[in-house]
């Protein structure tokens, strides 16, 4: 058993996918057809033998709740150990002001200081990939740095990393410079907010950024202080999504039809666990015309479905065309309807003959529970 805690930050921003995250934080939306954005940081931490993890959560997390449950799923319904949900502590001054992460880690530092590990590996959850974050804390140890962040080589700095953090890094690889990502250069290095330290040093940020007031965000903190320690870049080699907004969520989705992703994603270091769920497998009628889709179990397809990701318990009923579309948990397309390049939450009912047609870099958003 490695002497690391985890700690799952959900202090991501929300502005570019608030259709998706008006009653749920990022880490609970749902993704792949029968996951949560939650269940890879979770299932990273859990592959790497790390028994202690915390989640950190800001708002809106009865969905988030629901999906965790005891922990059971990532072998983490523990008597000693397990897994912890952090909520918000808020007071009558400062009731409806949010004050960054650092806040909600000084609100529960007593958790850090009683925990038996002396290290941490702190992680954000909207970075979907599969690391082997065994190599990871290794390189740390070995490199003797004060603090590694992991982060993956990108040729092109794309519209899906547009202003995550970038890091420069000398030819030893220690990072010197933390720019954002505007899209405005052939290759950069995402940062995947990923950070390996000492307990101790995580603790001192802490103490320092509440003492000085001058940083609400760990990131910020590190990012400021990257010339008093020694901060070293870990070059992650495989796939990486970020979900921070509509367009990436659905590129992340899409990328999924493609076979060598997937088994990269989902196999390459370690299974990704979620929630278990029985259910029979879908049902496929004599007019399904099903291509290159991925979907999950509990459904009925009667109609078309092409290039598309189907959630469980999704029914697609005759003379329906599903196309380069992701259909949300028990979602219902009734006879004749027509979607292209749409986003469905969860329960909605599309009527008869209905038609929705979006654009691949702007794709059709309806919300939970809607009726068209």
């Amino acid at each position: 058993m490695l002497d690391y805690m985890g700690i799952i930050n959900l202090s991501e921003r929300e502005d570019y996918i608030k259709e998706l995250t008006y009653n749920r934080p990022i880490a609970s939306v749902p993704f792949a057809g029968r996951y949560r954005i939650i269940d890879f940081a979770l299932s990273n931490l859990v592959n790497a033998g790390i028994q202690n993890v915390s989640i950190f959560t800001q708002n809106k997390y009865r969905s988030l709740l629901d999906h965790l449950g005891t922990g059971k799923a990532w072998d983490l319904d523990r008597k000693n150990d397990g897994m912890f949900i952090m909520t918000p502590m808020f007071n009558y001054y400062t009731l409806g002001i949010f004050r960054g992460d650092i806040e909600n880690f000084k609100n529960h530092i007593d958790y850090i200081h009683l925990s038996k590990q002396n290290n941490v590996v702190i992680t954000s959850s909207h970075m979907i990939c599969n690391v082997d974050m065994r190599k990871a804390i290794r390189s740390h140890e070995e490199s003797g740095a004060d603090i590694t962040i992991v982060y993956k080589k990108a040729n092109t700095c794309s519209e899906d990393f547009y202003q995550c953090n970038t890091l420069s890094l000398d030819e030893n690889g220690r990072v010197n410079g933390v720019d954002i990502n505007m899209c405005k250069r052939d290759e950069c290095n995402i940062s995947m907010e990923m950070y390996i330290m000492k307990k101790s040093l995580f603790l001192d940020i802490v103490h320092t950024c509440v003492s000085r007031g001058d940083c609400d965000y760990l990131k910020d903190a590190i990012h400021k202080n990257i010339g008093k320690f020694k901060v070293m870049g870990y070059r992650f080699e495989g796939h990486l999504a970020c979900v921070n907004s509509i367009q990436s969520y659905y590129r992340a989705n899409m990328q999924l039809l493609s076979l060598p992703v997937s088994k990269e994603l989902f196999f390459k270091n370690g299974l990704i666990y979620t929630k278990v769920k029985d259910e029979p497998p879908t049902k496929y009628t004599e007019n399904a015309k099903v291509s290159n889709s991925l979907i999950a179990s509990g459904g009925v397809i009667n109609g078309v479905v092409e290039n598309s990701v189907i959630f469980r318990g999704v029914q697609i009923k005759k003379g329906a065309v599903v196309k380069n579309s992701i259909i949300m948990q028990n979602c219902i397309i009734e006879e004749n309807a027509f979607l292209r390049n749409v986003i469905l939450d969860k329960n909605v009912r599309i009527t008869k003959e209905k038609q929705l047609k979006g654009d691949e870099k702007y794709p059709v958003v309806i919300e939970k529970k809607a009726m068209i």
